[in-house]
Parts: C-alpha cells; structure tokens; sequence
C-alpha cells in the first residue's frame, strides 16, 4: 500500500524524545560524519508547516530473504544480508495458515518447538536445544519487560502483522535471555491509505466463539490510525477446560513532516486460560481414558492482565542518518489459584493431588531506548554504523501462600474437583527493584560489492534489590553485567546467493531477575557461545528460496551439585546443542505453494549432576527435558477454483524427555491442519478451519513433574467469515 512517508523500521530498539535523540546525534554525528558520505538534503523547506503530496512506496512485507528484518540487526539489513538465521511469518501465512493462537504461528518456525503451561500463560517455547523465557526471548513491537514470569500479551494473531523469529543468541541487541532464539510480534501499524475496516465473526466445536474487528488508515495529510479488538472463548479440550481472551490495541501518528513522526500506542490483554495443569501417569505410562480428565479444583483461578503504553518518534534527518526513540510502560497483574500436583497412588487406586498453590504477581516497568544509525563510508568502502542506549526500571510484588496445601484425592476416572484449601494465608511475601541500563553498538563494512563484515556489541548492568516483606528486612541487593557480541561475514556469491557465518557470544540468568532466591543470587549469569554457518538463495525471479544452517551452542556455569557436599549448589555446568536446519518455499505447480522446514539436533548436558533419592547422579550426556530432536513444519497451498483455495499442513514434533534422567519419554507426534476458504465477494470470505484433522491424542510437555504430562489440543473445527469494508 503506498504511504505518504517512509522510515527505517527497526522495531527491535527504542526511540526517544526530540531532546534526547538530538543528544544522542549530537555526540555521534561530529566524528561519523567525517568518514560518512555527503548526507541528502532534508526534502522541503524548514518552516514549511504543511505536509507535501508525495507519494512513496511502502516496504515489502512479503517475509522474503529480500524484505527487511529489524528483529536480526539494528542496521535495516535484510534477512538476506544479515549473517544469521532469521524468519518472517507474514500477515497473509497467518491468513491462510488460520492459526488464531500465536503460539501456533510462532512453532511452524524451523527449530522451535511449543512447551505451554499454565505459569506462563501457555506461552513458553523451545528453540535450537534451550527452553522456556530463561533462554527464549518473547518482544512485542521491540520492547522486552524484564525480571518477570515472561511475556504473555500477545496471545491472539489478529493485531499482528508478522512475526519475526531470530533464532541463535541475540545478546548483542536484546541483551540476557536469549541464548535460543528472540521472538518479536510485531502489531499492525497506522497506514496512509483509506481507512478500510475488518470485522471478523466465527463459532465451532467445544462451543467455540469469536468476534474480532480492526480498522486503519489516514484520517487527514498528517494523522492516521490503527485500531484492533479482539475476544476469544471456548469450553476447551479437558472437562471443565473453559478459556477467555480478550485484546485491544491502537496507535495514533502524527506525519510532522516527511522526515519526522511520532506514533502513541496502547494494548491491554487479559486472558483467563485453561486451569489444567495436566494428567498424572497411571503406572508409569499415559491412560488415554484420563485424556480429557481435569484433577484442578472446582474454583481454580488463573488470569493474566498485561497493559502496554509507548511514545514512538522516528527522525530521518537526510537519506543517511536515521535516529529513533521510545518511551514505554509495561503493567501486569497475574493471579492463581490452584492444586497443581497430581499422582496416581497404586496403594488406593486414586489421584494423590498436592501443591496448593495462589500467587499474585504485580509488575511494572518504564524505560527508554533510543538508537541512531548512519550510512556512509569508511576506508572509502560503504559503511553502516549503530548505537544506543536501553534503560529502564522495574518494581515486582510477590503474594502467596508458600505452595503450602492438599486436596482430597479423587478417582481417576470420575474426579470430585473440590474446594482449594491451604493453611498457610496469601500474604505479600517480598518485594523486588531492578534498574537496568545497556549500551549497545553495530558495524557493518562492506569490503567488496559481495563481501561485507558485520560486528556488535552490547553492555548490559542489572541492580537488583529484594525486600522481605514478612521479616520487613533486605533479602539481598545484588548487581550483574555481562557483555555480548557478534562476529559475522557475508558473501554474495550472486546477486541471489550468499554464505554467511558468525560468532556469538550471549549470557542468561539463572533465573528470572525476580525470582532469584537469596542463595541463587550470590551466581552470575549464565554464558554461552554460537558458531552458525549457512547459505541462502533466492531464485525464480524471487518468488522461491531456500535456506540451510548449521550451527554449535555450548552454554556455561549451570547450577550442578557439589560432589563433596549434593545439598550445596556449583555454577559449573555446561550444556551443548548442535543442529541442522533447513528451509524452502516455492511453486510447485500452477496454483500449488509449498513451505517447509526441518530441524536435525543434538542436545546434551555436558557436565551436570542433581541429587535424586538422597545420591549424587551425574546426568552427562543425557538430553534436557522438553527438547525435541527432530522437528519438521509442511504446508500446501492449492487454489481449487476462482475464489476457491485450501491449504493443510502438518506438524511433525519428535521424542523428548520428560526427566533429566531420561527414563521417561514423551512420545513424537504429527498433527495436520487444514483449511478451507470461499472469497464470497472483494470484500467477504467464509473459511473452514480444522485444527488436528484426524484428531491425533498427543502430549505437548511435562513441565510440572515428570509424571505429570500435558495433552494438546484435540480436533476442532471453526467456521469463520471475514468481511471488509
């Protein structure tokens, strides 16, 4: 769609206000405009205080190696230039594919993998040998909240425009925590084009119902709009499974002039996910009569309220400089209450059911970032140069009841939820404060017209400091730093071909910033180390690729057991992933699109040992739980008939562990999704989604206790009808 300006749109930094950036400009410009090309002349004249009728192109979005991926460097490269591995799902994939939970989008990604469960909202994945919100990074539009349970707004696809997927250590821009992969949503924006509205309506098994509207576009030469809502109910897969999502988002931006705007936006989610915390083992293996059994109590509680507010503003001060700066809030309120462990007793034939658990978390952080970046030469050679600052701080509020309690055990088959009990009060316990701040900086120098290098680097410092609300006494006040940074080549052996490989070195916390105990809080970060090698290439005019990568991760100074002493803690651990992933998507035929991914890994705990029955037991060379070592995504598209097209793909998730000691197996699974779409008119589509067409009964994680696995969804089919005006 044409727009009035274009930007650079690096969503992975923030943006400042006017003051700040022009600082920010006034210490990097001096010495970078020495070596920079002659700068463009600022379109217009200064004082002019009308916008121009001038017409640019937008930036493809069409998720091809050629389309720009902020999420992979801050130097709007392209994902075909940048020395990684990164993926664009695209807002018309979404469409066709149906995936209405983000998750789904998220895992037809190469390498990555869903491992959902309840204390994060369902949205916890696996990537590349490394697991959940420690070493997967989750962004919306860029922005990070830090220290928490991890990031649980967005959950729907409908206000999304893409989602990017970096997949390797990504230090270098994000900072800790992303040793896996980084995973940025990006919203959909304002546009300067007519406003059209979306509204979207649809029903389907285990009364499900949705209703969603969105509407964008210009409303005069200078302000234009984005608006999405969105709700999302059904009794879900297990007895007593009902689930809620309810989302709304917006942005206003103001074109000051062709060169310089600012953007508001706000969102609010609150989802009310299933309370199931999975089905116990019956003798050591999975009943399929408990499938659709739910043992939580009968007044279980599990709610998320996640609100996002930001103030973005872009400046182009000349066609060579590009500066950026945001302002943000992030509020959340989760709340449970639940009995979340279950085992089957073989003395009484029932289910032993424990861990009574309610827990309030009350988090807030506000923060800037700000970044510029410059085009021109160094050496006489072209040049990309960027750098930035992050800062924020943070305030945590931990209320529970110390997992204190019981519930009464209940057949298998036929469960009596009861009442949640505990004898121990929900009272706040202890308090966090986190101020935080990162430099970061990249360089990319092309030596040849095919040959280009790329380097960065990232300083990230972490205070943080814990209150004991009971014995109203410091817990610890504690400080962590680390540095990351990259090392990448380029080579262009055509126009459409290129060899890349890199070096990264990344960090991770223990554990989440505000979750640190006392004794955990004396060991620093984790560390890690990338090697990845690969090659890219487009061909048939750019309409097809494909993609290889290989790549080596060691992780360092896990937690392990003392041998002289198992009760005591070393940060001597190391774990290693090493794995092949490939990509294609292309025409078959006339009418016929195929997309496809594979993943090969090898996942092992190098050295690492854990007390199990009152003994130290090494668990060497085994592979961490909930890592599959084989992955694999399949999608067809097929256009039947004029205003006819179906799509199916399958899910293909192979063995993972359930225990470190890798004695219990969660079985492989391939589930196939299709759909089903009738354009009625321009304007009206009705579509059959199916999600698990043969209904395939598989398990998704056993993330609580090893004995305890989590069944995924089972078939369900919506009817859906899109109509714009």
């Amino acid at each position: 769609m044409p727009t009035l300006i274009q930007t650079h749109y690096h969503f992975s930094v923030a943006r400042a206000t006017v003051v700040t950036m022009l600082a920010c400009g006034a210490l990097a410009l001096p010495w970078y405009s020495a070596i920079a090309a002659p700068a463009a002349a600022a379109d217009g004249a200064s004082g002019d205080s009308t916008l121009p009728t001038v017409v640019i192109t937008a930036r493809d979005d069409s998720g091809g190696l050629h389309t720009a991926a902020g999420t992979g460097s801050n130097l709007d490269l392209s994902r075909f230039d940048t020395p990684a591995s990164v993926d664009a799902i695209t807002r018309q994939q979404l469409e066709q594919r149906g995936d209405r939970s983000l998750v789904d989008a998220i895992t037809r990604a190469p390498g990555v993998s869903a491992m959902p469960h309840p204390g994060n909202g369902g949205s916890s994945v696996a990537a590349r040998g490394f697991t959940d919100t420690l070493s997967v990074m989750r962004l919306y539009d860029g922005m990070r909240q830090y220290g928490g349970a991890g990031l649980t707004f967005p959950f729907d696809t409908w206000a999304i425009e893409r989602v990017e997927v970096l997949r390797g250590p990504a230090s270098v821009i994000y900072g800790d925590g992303a040793i896996g992969a980084v995973i940025n949503v990006v919203p959909k924006q304002p546009t300067r084009g007519a406003i059209e509205t979306d509204v979207q309506a649809g029903f389907g098994t285990e009364h499900s119902r949705r209703l969603a509207i969105g509407s964008g576009g210009a409303l005069d030469e200078r302000w234009s709009y984005r608006f999405d809502a969105s709700t999302d109910r059904s009794d879900g897969w297990v007895d007593r499974g009902r689930y809620s999502n309810r989302a709304v988002s917006g942005a206003l931006r103001l074109d000051i002039s062709p060169r310089l705007n600012v953007r508001l936006s706000a969102a609010r989610g609150r989802q009310e996910p299933m309370q199931y915390f999975g089905t116990p083992l019956v003798n050591g293996k999975p009943d399929p009569a408990l499938a659709t059994k739910n043992y939580n109590v009968a007044d279980s509680v599990m709610q998320y309220d996640d609100r996002w507010l930001d103030a973005l503003l872009n400046w182009t001060p000349n066609d060579s400089t590009t500066m950026r700066s945001r302002f943000y809030n992030i509020d959340s309120s989760r709340h449970w209450r639940d009995v979340e462990a279950y085992a089957y007793n073989t003395a009484t034939g029932l289910i032993d059911r424990s861990d009574a658990t309610e827990i309030y978390h009350d988090q807030s952080q506000t923060g800037n970032t700000t970044d510029a970046a410059f085009k021109g030469q160094l050496l006489g050679l072209d040049n990309r140069f960027a750098l930035g600052f992050d800062i924020n701080s943070s305030a945590f509020k931990h209320t529970n009841n110390t997992y204190v309690g019981d519930a009464t055990p209940v057949d298998p088959y036929h469960p009596d939820p009861g009442w949640f009990a505990s004898p121990v009060p929900t009272i706040p316990r202890y308090a966090s404060k986190a101020r935080q701040y990162a430099v970061f900086a990249e360089n990319r120098l092309a030596l040849t017209g095919q040959w280009s290098l790329l380097a960065g680097v990232r300083y990230d410092h972490a205070s943080v400091r814990r209150t004991d609300l009971v014995a109203d006494r410091l817990a610890y006040d504690k400080t962590f730093s680390n540095v990351g940074w990259r090392l990448g080549t380029v080579y262009q052996a055509t126009p459409s071909l290129a060899l890349y490989g890199q070096v990264a070195k990344a960090a991770d916390p223990i554990s989440s910033l505000f979750f640190l105990s006392a004794a955990n809080s004396a060991f620093k970060n984790a560390t890690g180390r990338q090697v990845e090698v690969g090659v890219k290439q487009a061909f048939a005019a750019n309409t097809a690729e494909w993609t290889l990568a290989v790549y080596d991760i060691t992780k360092n100074n896990l937690l392990t057991r003392d041998p002289a002493n198992p009760s005591r803690s070393l940060q001597v651990g190391e774990r290693t992933s090493r794995g092949v992933e490939a990509t294609v998507m292309a025409a078959l035929l006339p009418g016929w699109r195929v997309e496809a991914n594979a993943t090969l890994l090898r996942a092992r705990f190098a050295d690492f040992s854990e007390a199990s029955g009152g003994v130290l037991v090494s668990r060497a060379g085994n592979t961490p739980p909930d890592v599959p070592q084989r992955l694999a995504n399949l999608w067809l598209h097929h256009e039947l008939a004029r205003g006819w097209t179906a799509s199916a793909g399958l899910r293909y998730v192979g063995e993972r562990n359930a225990d470190n000691a890798n004695t219990l197996k969660l079985p492989s699974y391939a589930v196939t999704d299709a759909t089903l779409r009738w354009k009625v008119s321009g304007a009206t589509s009705v579509s059959l989604r199916v999600a698990n067409l043969f209904d395939r009964r598989y398990f998704t994680t056993a993330y609580y206790t090893p004995t305890q696995w989590f069944y995924g969804q089972d078939r369900r089919a919506d009817l859906v009808v899109d109509h714009r005006f």
